[in-house]
């Protein structure tokens, strides 16, 4: 799949979260790579999917971070949907996500990440900015992976 920089991108769950936290691992890096994409007019991209798992990761205690206050993170979900565009979970998601599994060997939390890409597909998304390339190799022929931290 060829694509380049200026390509839809869909932004991964880790990397709203270490945008929103100081004292995350990659904080600096996280909002750098969302501004910089923002400022070249990149069409950024998230899901309903990654609204609750952002939920999810504040409204427990992280290395980095005690649980914020629901307020707080009713007002920072209401943002990104003002700020990304929101990939809804329509049908055509399901029937990509069933069409992955089939194709590709994964189980557990992996599910999470194949209704990523499924999500993806059914949006025309190319890209993904994301801080777990690894998870995300195995869909290398369907998408291009943006590492947050590029490899050395």
């Amino acid at each position: 799949m060829t694509t380049g920089a200026a390509d839809p991108t869909f932004i991964d769950t880790n990397i709203l979260v270490f945008a929103s936290a100081i004292t995350a691992p990659f904080h600096a890096l996280a909002r750098q790579a969302i501004l910089a994409l923002e400022a070249v007019g990149v069409e950024l991209w998230v899901s309903r999917q990654v609204l609750r798992e952002y939920l999810a990761t504040f409204t427990r205690p992280q290395t980095y971070t005690a649980p914020r206050p629901v307020p707080f993170l009713v007002s920072d979900v209401r943002s990104f949907e003002r700020r990304f565009r929101v990939a809804e979970d329509r049908p055509e998601v399901t029937t990509n996500l069933l069409s992955l599994l089939d194709q590709i060997a994964v189980g557990g939390k992996q599910v999470h990440d194949a209704n990523i890409v499924a999500t993806m597909q059914a949006y025309g998304i190319p890209r993904l900015l994301t801080n777990n390339d690894a998870d995300f190799a195995r869909y290398a022929g369907l998408i291009t992976v943006v590492p947050l931290v590029p490899a050395r």
